[in-house]
């Protein structure tokens, strides 16, 4: 992916709406070189019963398996045939901010979602956007139109980060304007609650929702390179503290990777897909991962 080498990814440009837009197409483009199937689409129906094919019929929803067996055709039928709705849920609060390289974490997110949402809306399926700190602050309606994607560019690209988390809190609130069988995005650092972010998981999953976690953090937060004397000012009212980061780096990282591996397992027990969103790495090379992933996961 070629979109890391034209500067999309400095602040200037990701506060215009054009830049993150041609940024997301970018990569989006590269993804997409060799690649004919969907990532998402039907995702999040579940498989009912099957049908004889009739001319006409996606082949898409062929089951293969069945005609190895059988040498007939039959088509997939399932429980909701409709196109989904994907509601992205991107962490707007103070500590995604934070950022030791050329890409602040907000950044990072911003262009994920914009590359999200140019997928979900090439194949003709729906997006709604959802910037949350202690609740959501800005949103953009559901859409299935191709032609609002540059509004949704100037939504994101927008947005300022200034308050504390509440991902718990905001993610019962989506449920509870969700319809059931969705795809649920989270696209955070996830500095909040794990109790709250586990029961509203499970709160999304019981429902039939999809949910997908994308873990945003920095190569700092991760590998803690400090030497010397440093003082650490602290986002989200958290306060500040002047020491040797020889002397508390393995607390540190003990610490950070129990907080990564709690998280994991939350994903894993709930049966919802967890991805680490390293900063330093470039966010084609994330996305394509998680969607070659995807489709596997699909065809398994």
């Amino acid at each position: 992916m070629a979109t890391e080498n034209v500067n999309l990814l400095d602040p200037a440009a990701v506060a215009s709406g054009e830049a993150l837009g041609l940024a997301a197409r970018m990569i989006m483009e590269g993804y997409r070189v060799g690649d004919h199937r969907s990532p998402f689409h039907g995702f999040a129906i579940e498989f009912a019963q099957h049908r004889e094919y009739s001319m006409g019929d996606d082949v898409r929803h062929l089951d293969w398996k069945v005609l190895g067996r059988t040498d007939r055709y039959y088509i997939k039928q399932y429980q909701q045939d409709t196109n989904f709705v994907c509601h992205l849920l991107i962490d707007g609060s103070e500590s995604m901010n934070y950022g030791g390289g050329n890409v602040t974490k907000l950044q990072y997110a911003k262009i994920l979602s914009a590359c999200l949402s140019y997928i979900v809306l090439h194949q003709r399926d729906a997006i709604s956007l959802n910037m949350f700190d202690t609740e959501i602050r800005d949103q953009f309606s559901r859409t299935d139109n191709p032609g609002k994607i540059h509004d949704i560019m100037r939504k994101l690209s927008g947005f300022k980060a200034t308050n504390e988390t509440r991902l718990g809190k905001v993610m019962n609130d989506l449920a509870g304007q969700t319809r059931p069988r969705s795809i649920v995005v989270v696209i955070s650092d996830l500095f909040d609650d794990e109790a709250a972010f586990q029961t509203n998981i499970e709160r999304l999953r019981f429902q039939k929702s999809e949910v997908i976690v994308f873990h945003v953090l920095d190569k700092d937060e991760m590998e803690f390179p400090f030497t010397g004397t440093v003082k650490f000012i602290g986002l989200e009212k958290a306060g500040e503290l002047q020491t040797s980061p020889a002397a508390i780096r393995k607390s540190y990282l003990k610490s950070f990777d129990e907080f990564r591996a709690r998280v994991r397992r939350i994903c894993d027990r709930t049966g919802s897909h967890y991805v680490l969103a390293n900063t330093s790495v470039p966010i084609g090379e994330t996305l394509s991962e998680y969607l070659a992933f995807r489709q596997n996961y699909r065809s398994r």
